[in-house]
């Protein structure tokens, strides 16, 4: 089968997290089997050698030139300007801003000349290269890694959003979005039953498919020995709203509470690209932001717990899943440990669960006075990851995906 996989997220190395991650382990693991061609953009600090290795792993690599940034510009003409085209063209300006107009015309003209059997578009910033009457002549998909409008609804929620007068300007336009984009497609991909939920109220004749994300075990093997002490750490892309917003919380509201009880907490920030506010942190006591590092793994095994106070994104969230293959044991949001099975009545106990403060303190100090409690959560979390969220099973799940015969639609 000859797959055409549109990313203009380029997705490699693994390593640097978020949706390269998914990208890159199911390209891998379709390219097994089948012909892929990967489009996708080239960012300034990708390297040549970066470059090379990707190229070695697929059967086509095109790629482009990421567009330059838009001027932010703060004056309300512009302001007024990226309103007015969102709400006559109806696709947000966080996706126009990455749109290529070189990249669309290779598109089109690959799937004129019928060189592909099914495009995949890998997280729903690229579904604005596949054209409606694409799914006419061959399958469509569009992998979502989140819902845009319930990730907006959600910040607006719980208090984060960055502007929240223009947000709830642009929730009933991103609602408008998503279902519209949907429709083009013959297929949906979600991460988790929450985003399947989300999508199918906007289109319930949609087929839908929840798979969710993996972990790569030999990046993140399991560690050896519990360190003990009192060091805590999170991981993620530190330009990330969502991430931002939970260590800074964490970092202000909980820890604090902690050092009362347990004076040489210590709090590593892991992840590349820290934003200021994030890098600002770094003057507390105990908090060590270390930006990008060399091997994510290391820092975790040196953790006694692992926090995920994630208070908005939706998805299975990667940053958990590699805590837990790593065996540190997680205490995390609703958020943070969203689609996860961790502490029902009919599973075994994977991880604690914290949403306010005083609960954070409750759980950390739980796990820090019991050793036997760490290791309970490790293993059990180890177990989850090894048996249900490996690339395997997920790759397997999207080749499905691609290889299920649909009838083409006549809208």
């Amino acid at each position: 089968m000859n797959i055409l996989m549109l990313s203009s997220t380029f997705p490699y190395p693994p390593t640097r997290g978020g949706t390269q991650v998914r990208t890159f382990n199911l390209l891998k693991y379709l390219s097994q089997n089948h012909s892929v061609t990967l489009v996708t953009q080239r960012e300034s600090d990708v390297t040549d050698v970066e470059l090379s290795e990707l190229r070695d792993r697929v059967n086509r690599l095109v790629v482009f030139d990421r567009p330059p940034d838009s001027p932010t510009t703060a004056g309300i003409l512009k302001k007024l300007q990226r309103f007015g085209n969102f709400l006559l063209q109806g696709t947000p300006p966080s996706v126009l801003n990455r749109y290529s107009v070189e990249m669309q015309t290779w598109v089109n003209n690959w799937v004129k000349a019928g060189k592909c059997d099914v495009i995949t578009c890998e997280h729903s910033v690229n579904e604005i290269y596949v054209q409606p009457h694409f799914q006419k002549q061959l399958k469509t998909i569009v992998n979502v890694h989140s819902s845009v409008y319930a990730t907006c609804r959600n910040q607006l929620t719980t208090g984060i959003s960055e502007n929240s007068v223009r947000d709830k300007i642009n929730l009933p336009l991103l609602r408008r979005y998503e279902q519209n984009y949907c429709a083009k497609f013959s297929a949906i991909v979600v991460t988790t039953e929450e985003d399947k939920i989300q999508i199918q109220e906007f289109n319930p004749n949609s087929q839908i498919t929840v798979i969710p994300n993996g972990v790569d075990f030999v990046s993140f093997p399991n560690r050896t020995s519990d360190p003990g002490g009192h060091r805590l750490i999170f991981i993620g892309a530190m330009d990330n709203l969502a991430n931002i917003d939970a260590v800074c919380f964490f970092s202000n509201q909980v820890l604090p509470e902690i050092q009362k009880h347990y004076p040489d907490t210590t709090f590593d920030i892991v992840g590349s690209h820290p934003a200021p506010e994030v890098l600002a942190l770094n003057k507390k006591v105990g908090i060590n932001v270390t930006g990008r590092v060399p091997s994510m793994v290391e820092y975790l095994h040196k953790a006694t717990i692992c926090v995920v106070p994630m208070r908005t994104g939706f998805g299975i969230k990667n940053k958990t899943l590699e805590a837990m293959a790593a065996g540190v044991p997680i205490v995390g949001s609703d958020r943070g440990l969203e689609g996860l099975a961790v502490d029902s009545n009919t599973t075994s106990l994977r991880a604690l669960r914290a949403n306010e403060p005083a609960e954070y303190v409750s759980a950390i100090s739980q796990l820090f006075d019991n050793p036997d409690l760490r290791s309970q959560l490790s293993h059990n979390g180890r177990q989850l990851v090894e048996t249900e969220f490996t690339w395997d099973i997920a790759g397997k799940s999207y080749e499905e995906v691609c290889l299920r015969k649909d009838i083409p639609s006549d809208s």
